[in-house]
């Protein structure tokens, strides 16, 4: 196992975008929707300092939240 090559960079650099893409996705959503009470500041701060696991969270339960 040594250093990753032309094909394993290619394939982490997709991934990574992937996950910066759902964050972005992610916040944008957030800060454009309304939510009840202070359910639009629990959404941020858990995409903001949780990134992979607050986006996927998001995606499944807080879009559901939305008025």
């Amino acid at each position: 196992m040594g250093m990753p090559g032309g094909f394993e960079w290619l394939f982490l650099m997709l991934i990574g975008l992937g996950f910066v893409f759902l964050f972005v996705y992610c916040l944008v959503d957030v800060l454009k929707s309304e939510f009840n009470g202070v359910n639009k500041l629990v959404w941020l701060l858990a995409i903001f300092f949780l990134p992979l696991l607050g986006s996927i969270l998001y995606i499944f339960i807080g879009k559901k939240q939305k008025i």
